[in-house]
């Protein structure tokens, strides 16, 4: 089942209403790469498709050297950077590759949204258009399922949340082994990253305790108790998620 996201038109017109580079950002598995690809499907335009997980992307791209990334993208209409974040100095080299190149059309994407804003937001001021992807809204879903599917499928995404793979999937104990999957390869390993963080196995404990409380009002010495840790780190916790 493929589902229409909704700011998909937005991207498609701002590429082909200006020059500017379009940022994808949002936390992992939510469909940005597949987002990506229906765009530039759709715009028709010779396209370099790059994932900056392979070290020869890496190594062009964060050369500083604009001759080097010019012979790369030669004859290219459109530039797409999936993983962006783990090019060192992104921002810096797409700016001078977009000064150097100012037709070249660029769109990127991440996974780890907070490293590629610090590594974009500061050289390409004034030179993005930024968008979020997250995981699956109900308005993108009621263009697939009628209003009965949706209200007799309510229980399960308030269950199993909408993540795009989860979504599209039927079998409960897939569900679930793809939840479990999501987060310990993707979301604890992005929170373990973004901070040095003291004690990792209190953030799930502290996740279980948060989930118990949903629509009750939280105390932070209360948690704090529970999980012998001191108020202060536990309100960093809460802020990191």
């Amino acid at each position: 089942m493929k589902i229409h996201r909704i700011i998909e038109e937005q991207i498609i017109e701002r590429l082909n209403g200006s020059n500017k580079i379009v940022i994808i950002y949002g936390p992992r598995q939510v469909g940005k790469t597949t987002l990506a690809e229906v765009i530039l499907a759709n715009l028709d335009l010779k396209t370099l498709s790059v994932n900056a997980d392979q070290q020869k992307y890496i190594d062009v791209l964060s050369s500083r050297d604009f001759d080097r990334m010019n012979a790369f993208v030669s004859g290219y209409d459109i530039l797409f950077i999936d993983e962006a974040q783990r090019i060192p100095e992104i921002g810096l080299n797409l700016k001078i590759l977009k000064e150097g190149l100012p037709n070249l059309k660029i769109i990127v994407t991440g996974s780890s949204s907070f490293d590629l804003a610090n590594k974009i937001r500061e050289p390409l001021t004034g030179r993005t258009w930024s968008y979020t992807l997250y995981p699956i809204a109900f308005c993108e879903l009621k263009n697939k399922l009628n209003n009965f599917e949706l209200s007799n499928r309510l229980e399960e995404r308030l269950v199993f949340g909408s993540y795009p793979e989860v979504v599209t999937t039927i079998n409960r104990e897939e569900r679930e082994d793809l939840l479990e999957e999501i987060t310990k390869s993707y979301l604890y390993k992005d929170v373990l990253d973004l901070a040095n963080i003291k004690y990792p196995n209190k953030i799930k404990d502290l996740l279980k305790l948060l989930a118990f409380q949903i629509g009750s009002e939280v105390s932070i010495s209360e948690l704090s108790n529970a999980l012998d840790i001191n108020s202060e780190t536990i309100a960093n916790y809460i802020n990191l998620l």
